[in-house]
Parts: structure tokens; sequence; C-alpha cells
């Protein structure tokens, strides 16, 4: 059914990454081999450690002890503040009984932290966002150090959780590793509805009160966020990286099709251990081709810019090295199957209910734009291109749809929304950085017009106010990048910067910090590399040069970043000097460590993935 030739395209960047990797990832692979065999599991156990893994397990404390069954470790990301985690409150109980089901036993093995993007959304807690993923990573770790267990359940959604528990857990990639998601809420206010109110807040045409109710109407129950963000982008990577249970992502929390596929991933981390005749390590899952799925997938479906940093973070992390070039030639060989928002109108649950990811898989694998051999937790990827059922209360997986079920939302590779993925590099003598075109109209994919130079986004946002930026205008944002200031999403911006476009104005963002896995119409030059703080070589990022009335040329078409100002005087100009380090509040200062060692964007913009590399 999926004998297709692979694309060249697809070839051609596999085959660089394998080159490029390959003395990391055969040293990564060794490391992981030693693991398995030099006793990093809990058959090397004295007996008074094991004594102490076993004393709290009540009726699982024979089978733990005794050593013949698999024993799972449970990482989870609960917490009820954060809408997504919240249903993973009942989970490891019900996983022990799925586990002891199987013949296995399951523990919690650790807690680690779950952020929540939208609370901290222009708040100074944002800057703690991206350095929570290392922390994330850490936990996770910490959780599986104990040598307790042959596999592990992985629970976590959101934007810096997956990423973070899959660096972590690729530490410990001699065990299978399956992650567990639980699930959209149902569809609330329309996010098109959402978003017009918020602009018209910030125009001063809607109250305060009206923008709550909005966004209460939206943000509403147990569940993901509904819109194509990060979090959503990371369910449908999972997938294409055979990391679930095939078609897991997208049920709502607290249906029996949710409970029976977190029971089917119970029951198959029991069938994939080291004892048995299929061993599905982390190790092996992600490799090379996994790592190019992913991104093939993120760009078919219009997914979240972040992960242009999360995912060579979580390479690196398994010893394999891509940048953003490999994204872009991708991208270009890539066509745009979804429309999700903040790219179309409707959203993830619509998403699901026109084919979904099975819809995808099937489409991408027939077209020979996935790589159909890697090795799943579930089987082969061409089971991935499915849908779950209930039939007599049990769990089934049928073909995905042979048609969309609605073509405003899922289109086939034959028709697509458009033949470009929709997410390029940029660069020239401001450096280097990404653009998401899928969301921005094709006639704003060039912007040529003065900048105006900020440090600090509530400065935009008074400028915006007092009308000083009813023009043509590239806003530049910096000193927001990991060393600066922990890299913030500038989304707050957004309502703003479409006030602006919406009022004829050529308009586009550009900065070393992040926007948003929502970006959307205003075209944004984000990530920008190397950011503008001094490094440990004491040297400004180009973007420090920048002056205010600097023309600026941002174009997706040529894949262009640049200041358009004469060589020599760009050559001599001196950085600006830069703004005063983050102050205290909010723990801040407890990561400044983190913002001393972490390295650019395109590498994973992480502190322990470069602190790692100089040790390993």
């Amino acid at each position: 059914m999926f004998m297709t030739d692979l694309h060249p395209a697809v070839a051609a960047v596999t085959d660089r990454i394998v080159r490029r990797s390959a003395e990391r990832r055969a040293a990564y692979l060794a490391l992981m081999q030693r693991q398995r065999d030099a006793g990093t599991n809990r058959g090397a156990l004295s007996c008074s450690n094991l004594a102490h893994g076993f004393a709290a397990a009540e009726q699982d404390k024979s089978a733990i002890r005794g050593g013949a069954a698999m024993n799972i470790g449970i990482v989870t990301a609960y917490n009820d503040m954060l809408s997504a985690h919240q249903p993973y409150g009942r989970y490891p109980e019900q996983i022990k009984v799925f586990a002891r089901e199987a013949g296995a036993t399951a523990q919690v093995a650790g807690g680690v932290p779950a952020m929540c993007d939208g609370v901290t959304q222009g708040q100074a807690g944002m800057e703690l966002s991206l350095f929570s993923r290392d922390v994330i990573a850490q936990g996770t770790a910490v959780a599986l150090s104990h040598a307790m267990f042959e596999g592990a359940l992985l629970l976590g959604i959101c934007d810096k959780i997956v990423p973070g528990l899959l660096i972590g857990a690729l530490r410990f990639g001699h065990l299978p590793v399956i992650l567990v998601p639980a699930g959209p809420m149902p569809s609330g206010l329309a996010n098109r509805e959402k978003q017009r109110v918020r602009q018209l807040y910030a125009e001063g045409k809607a109250s305060r009160d009206a923008l709550l109710e909005a966004e209460a109407a939206s943000y509403h129950a147990p569940g993901t966020c509904t819109f194509y963000g990060t979090a959503n982008s990371n369910q449908m990577m999972m997938e294409m990286m055979g990391l679930h249970v095939p078609a897991a992502a997208f049920v709502h929390p607290g249906t029996k099709l949710r409970q029976a596929l977190t029971r089917a991933a119970t029951h198959r981390l029991t069938r994939i251990g080291w004892n048995g005749d299929d061993y599905r390590p982390l190790a092996r899952c992600v490799d090379e081709k996994a790592i190019v799925n992913a991104i093939v997938g993120l760009l078919a479906t219009g997914g979240s810019t972040n992960h242009a940093i999360h995912l060579p973070a979580i390479a690196r992390a398994a010893g394999i090295v891509i940048d953003w070039q490999d994204f872009d030639e991708l991208s270009h060989a890539v066509p745009l199957l979804a429309r999700v928002y903040p790219n179309g109108a409707g959203d993830v649950n619509h998403f699901h209910d026109a084919g979904g990811t099975g819809f995808v898989v099937r489409e991408l694998l027939g077209a020979g734009l996935l790589h159909g051999d890697v090795l799943t937790v579930g089987g082969t990827l061409a089971d991935y291109a499915s849908e779950p059922v209930l039939a007599d209360e049990e769990l089934h997986w049928q073909a995905a749809p042979a048609e969309s079920r609605d073509d405003a939302m899922l289109r086939p590779v034959a028709a697509p929304f458009s033949p470009d993925g929709g997410m390029r590099l940029l660069a020239g003598n401001l450096g280097r950085a990404i653009i998401k075109t899928s969301a921005v109209a094709e006639d704003r994919w060039t912007i040529e017009a003065p900048c105006r130079i900020f440090d600090d986004q509530d400065r935009v946002l008074a400028a915006f106010k007092a009308g000083e930026l009813d023009r043509d205008v590239v806003v530049v944002v910096r000193v927001q990048g990991p060393r600066a200031n922990g890299m913030p999403e500038l989304h707050k911006l957004t309502p703003a910067l479409g006030v602006l476009q919406d009022q004829g104005h050529r308009v586009a963002l550009l900065t070393d910090g992040r926007m948003s896995g929502a970006s959307g119409k205003v075209p944004a030059a984000i990530h920008l590399s190397p950011e503008a703080l001094p490094g440990f070589d004491g040297v400004s990022g180009p973007l420090a040069r920048l002056k205010d009335g600097d023309i600026v040329r941002i174009c997706a078409q040529t894949g262009e970043v640049a200041a358009l100002v004469d060589a020599a005087e760009w050559a001599a100009r001196p950085p600006a000097a830069p703004p005063p380090p983050p102050g205290l509040g909010v723990g801040r200062e407890l990561f400044a460590l983190f913002r001393l060692h972490a390295d650019e964007a395109e590498r994973g913009g992480s502190a322990i993935l470069a602190a790692m590399e100089t040790v390993v």
C-alpha cells in the first residue's frame, strides 16, 4: 500500500543529517548499549537499594521484589491548574490496574513541572518558560535514575513538557518508552471570534469584561487548548515519530475511548521490553528518520514555530544534529495539507473529525514524504494511518478515511492548500531566523520598511497606544534571546500588530525572541540568531547594530532578513549597549545559570545540552 519511492528532498535531507550526525549518534547508541549491558536496571540493585524501591508498593510489592515482570516508571506532568494536564490526576492508578492486567507493575517514578504559557504570556514568568524544558528533562532523568524500571510511560502534552520529557528519557534510551496524551478540550468559542475580540480590546473598543468572557468561553474545560499551537503540534509529532499508540492524540479526556487508549499504551509497553522478542528501545525509535518525519508532519500541518527550537534539542539528546536549513529544504518539498487555527477557521477537534493525523500519515506515506520504515512503539508507521474506535467496549483501529471529511480543514497531497510547508529560513546581515508563512497572506511575504526598536514588549504596546506605530514599520524587539531573558514568547503583541496590518500598513515583527506556537497573520522573523546580547566571546549579535529608522527587508520569497545599510557603515557601526539584566522576582534569579550557558536558538536554546556536550 505504501511502497512509493522516497521523495528526493526527504532522502537528501535525511542523508545529510545521517552524515552530519554519524560520530555523535554512534557515541550515543554505544552509551545506551552500555547502560543496557552494564546494569542500569533493577537486576543490578543491591538488596538495600531494591528494598527501598518497593517498600511502599503495597499489593505490587512481591512482583517488584521478584523481578520477573516489567516494572513501569510513570513520569507525570500532572497539575490541576493547567487544563491539558488536569486529566492526568487519575492516570497513575488506572495505569497500575492496566499493568497488572498484563502481568506487570507500575510506580510513579517522579513528577515534573508543567507551566502554562497561556497563563504566563506577557508576564515575567514567561522568562522561565523555555528553560522549564531543561528542568523537565532533568526531572525526568532524576525519576528514571533509580534503575527500578524496565519501561516508562510519559504523561505530558504541552509546549515545553513533551520536549523536556523526551530529552530526559532519551538519556535512558535503552528503555522502551511510550508517551500518553490526555486529549483536547471540546470546542468552545470559535478562535476567530476570540481573535476578533482581542483586536477590539487592543483598539480600545471592547471592555476587559468582554475580553475575559471571550477568553473564558474559549478556554473552558479540562483538556488541551484547541488551537494548533505548540501543545497540539507536540501531539501530532509524537504520532509522526511513532511514540504514541496509533491515533491517540486528539481523543477527548474523560471518554471511554481515551481510557481504552491509555490501557492500550500500558499493555503495549509490556510487549516491547528487553525480555521479549520485540524489543523497541527509545534510542532506536528516535533516529534520524523519525526526526525527519517529525519535521515533515510539522510542515504538512502548519505547526508551531517553537519546534524549530525544540526539535533540534530533542535530536541532540539522541546524538542527532539538525539545523534550520533542513527545515527550509523540507518545507519547499512538503505540501500544506491542513488549515487549523490560526492557519484556518477550525480547531484541532475539527481537524480530528475531518480525518486527523491518520489521514495526514496516509497521504504523506503515499507521496513518499515520510520514512515508513521507522521503528515505532505501535507497529509500523502505516499502522498510524488509522483512527481508533470502540466496538462492544473493545478498542479497535480502522483505516483513516479515504477522503477528507472537510476539505476546508484537511486536503490530500494531490490538492493541497499550498505546495509549500510554510516554515522558511531567513538569512542575511542580521543573522538567521525562521518565518512561518502558512497563515500569512502571500502579498505580505515581503515587508520592507523603517524599523522601530524596542528592548521590551510592553514598550511596543505603549508606542502602539500612543499612535507611534501608525505607519509601515518593522517592529524590532531585541535582547529577547535565551541568554538575555530566557527567550519569552511575544504573543502579547499579536493583537496590536494585527490592528496595524488591518489598517492597511505594511507591518512585520523582527526578534531574537519567540513569537508563539500560534503565530498568525502578521509576518514575523523570529528566533534571530545570533541573539543581540553578547555571548561568551563578548561579541553582540548583528541585531544590536540596528538603529531606529534603518530600512529592514524581510522576504519569505527569497529567504532574506537584512538591514539595508551600506556595508562599510554596517561593519563599522558599534553595537548598542544591552539593557540591564532581568530583575529579581518570580524566581527568574534561580535561572541565571541557564541563561549564562544557553546556546543559540538554532541549536535548541538549551543550557543543559550545551553543557553536556562539553563533557561527553
